[in-house]
């Protein structure tokens, strides 16, 4: 395949002759991944005497995705009248999750065998020429577990395939940060986790106390760096280039960007690597700083949507009451300036993350979001920002996909354009 996230095309030669081997008197079908969304391989391989079939796969997760491939193999199945063994890889590398879940289905296309999601697993299966015997099917993960897990092995397996001892984060008492240090915490372990919170003038006592509330939960290292002595700093170096100036995003933005620093500093110092914060809505209409919040080596929640940032802390919860409960609740704000809430700048979460999801992952266009219901104004600011912000998210960090279609390899837009959605 040469698409989405997929360059095959540029490092392996296409083969087009039927693999057939025979072993144990059985008489096996070879396909690689791409084989089995099409016909012809597998009815090749038939025809070559293929007596079953072998699907080796590296097939990464995201949402559906393992309907999907129920769905191809049991077509395949169909068509050829063999069964087939499905296995696929477990891991992560860079922002993909290989999620395993390997499965057989039978000759009569029933799904007969499956593996457990997330984990390396090992399975027999027990083989006639007629169809496979039946054995034990792991059912499939809902929603909330297996997105979480696919964020902790894709996080796991950056962090220690790459050598880095640990992460550091930036705590906000904000529901994107806790959710963060959550899943890093049950994927490294406490003692590889270390988090940072960096109050202003304009960071409230509650996100204070609920930082601390839940880092003292988790039992992760703590500490404050307060920034005002710096930002101070900064303003007054600025003062004459800004003189009868109003205070405005650039003073916001400086805030994040003195926490970047001091996180950088942390990271290079201790070997950690910094984990950014912002979720897919932030990411999609640029609601985040350029060397600020975006600073760090890897985008934990780059491809989850905001309300599914909240399902997911929910879903963390219920197993264990980690991230206190106000977190949740409270309005989200980034508190650069006083009185601050993320729905002065945003349509509400469910409205943007809606229109989102129909332009990037369903490629709906203007006219089609505005039929669905929506506000013009909405979908006209929505689809806006997104396509004026891609000059940020080229230079955000890598992270986990687990949608259709991430902001990164499997989208690929120029910075450059004239885009216009207002008009």
């Amino acid at each position: 395949p040469n698409y989405s996230v997929f360059d095959e095309v540029r490092y392996f030669t296409a083969g087009y002759e039927p693999m057939v081997f025979e072993h144990g008197g059985i008489r096996f079908g070879v396909l690689i991944c791409a084989d089995v969304w099409e016909s012809q391989p597998a009815i090749k391989a038939r025809q070559a005497g293929a007596q079953m079939l072998l699907a080796l796969n590296a097939s990464p997760f995201h949402i559906e995705k393992q309907a999907q491939r129920y769905e191809v193999v049991r077509e395949r199945v169909k068509e050829t009248g063999l069964a087939m063994v499905y296995v696929n890889l477990v891991g992560g590398q860079d922002e993909l999750v290989f999620d395993g879940a390997s499965f057989v289905f039978n000759a009569a296309g029933t799904l007969t065998q499956q593996l457990a999601e997330y984990e390396e697993s090992l399975g027999i299966v027990e083989l006639q020429v007629a169809q496979p015997l039946l054995a034990e099917i792991v059912p499939n993960l809902s929603l909330e577990p297996s997105v979480y897990k696919a964020l902790c092995l894709g996080l796991k397996d950056y962090v220690r395939k790459n050598g880095f001892p640990g992460v550091v984060i930036g705590l906000s008492g904000g529901i994107d940060s806790a959710l963060t240090l959550a899943i890093a915490v049950d994927a490294l372990g406490a003692a590889a986790v270390r988090v940072v919170m960096m109050p202003s003038e304009f960071t409230s006592d509650m996100s204070l106390s609920d930082a601390e509330e839940m880092a003292g939960i988790v039992g992760v290292k703590y500490s404050e760096l307060p920034i005002k002595q710096l930002y101070d700093l900064f303003r007054q170096t600025l003062a004459a280039d800004f003189d009868g100036l109003p205070f405005d995003a650039t003073e916001e933005n400086l805030q994040a960007r003195i926490r970047g620093m001091l996180l950088m500093a942390l990271s290079n110092k201790f070997g950690s690597i910094v984990l950014t914060t912002g979720n897919k809505s932030e990411m999609a209409v640029g609601y985040s700083t350029l060397y600020g919040d975006m600073a760090g080596g890897f985008s934990l929640l780059k491809d989850v949507p905001k309300t599914l940032v909240y399902k997911l802390a929910h879903y963390r919860n219920s197993i264990s009451p980690i991230i206190p409960q106000r977190i949740i609740s409270r309005p989200p704000s980034a508190e650069l300036r006083s009185g601050q809430t993320d729905q002065d700048s945003l349509p509400p979460y469910d409205v943007l993350d809606a229109i989102m999801e129909a332009y990037v992952e369903q490629d709906c266009g203007r006219q089609e979001i505005i039929g669905m219901g929506y506000r013009e104004q909405d979908v006209n600011r929505v689809l806006s920002l997104i396509d004026r912000n891609e000059y940020k998210r080229r230079q955000a960090p890598i992270g986990v996909r687990i949608t259709h279609r991430g902001f990164g390899k499997d989208r690929r837009y120029p910075i450059t354009s004239k885009f216009n959605f207002s008009a």
